[in-house]
């Protein structure tokens, strides 16, 4: 089964983010990643964070 691979970029675009803000969800190990040159997040790692955090406040990360 192939699973689609996002940006960071792509996922903040997806989240309505700054990127910055990505990069501190994977920081703080809410978002797997694989590194492929850059770091890519699988849709499945992306639903189930959206699952998992839904109707959180992404702009207070610890608290998340």
């Amino acid at each position: 089964m192939e699973e689609y691979l996002y940006t960071v970029e792509e996922v903040a675009v997806i989240l309505n983010v700054n990127k910055n803000v990505v990069y501190d969800l994977i920081k703080k190990g809410h978002l797997d990643v694989l590194k492929l040159g850059k770091f890519k997040i699988t849709k499945s790692t992306l639903l189930n964070y959206l699952k998992d955090y839904k109707g959180k406040n992404l702009s207070d990360i610890p608290q998340v």
